[in-house]
């Protein structure tokens, strides 16, 4: 059985713009992650920066998204 509460709050939440129930919904997943674990952000830049140097050595190639999801249908047919 629902609240009233949540019944208000949901139809109120309906009347906003598409744009504002993206934000609201965003907010609410976020949420229900809890607390971000310490120092993420840090490990996340060092791995960008890590790829980043891994191209501008050449020992990666980049792929495009074209490419990227043409390789994936082909695994997925042939695997």
């Amino acid at each position: 059985m629902k609240s009233s509460a949540l019944v208000q709050l949901r139809s109120k939440a309906l009347e906003l713009s598409e744009s504002e129930r993206a934000e609201l919904a965003h907010d609410l997943v976020a949420s229900l992650d809890g607390k971000p674990d310490p120092g993420v952000a840090d490990h996340w830049d060092a791995e960008i920066l890590r790829r980043l140097q891994q191209i501008d050595e050449g020992v990666v190639q980049p792929v495009d998204r074209a490419e990227l999801a043409r390789q994936m249908r082909q695994q997925f047919v042939s695997g």
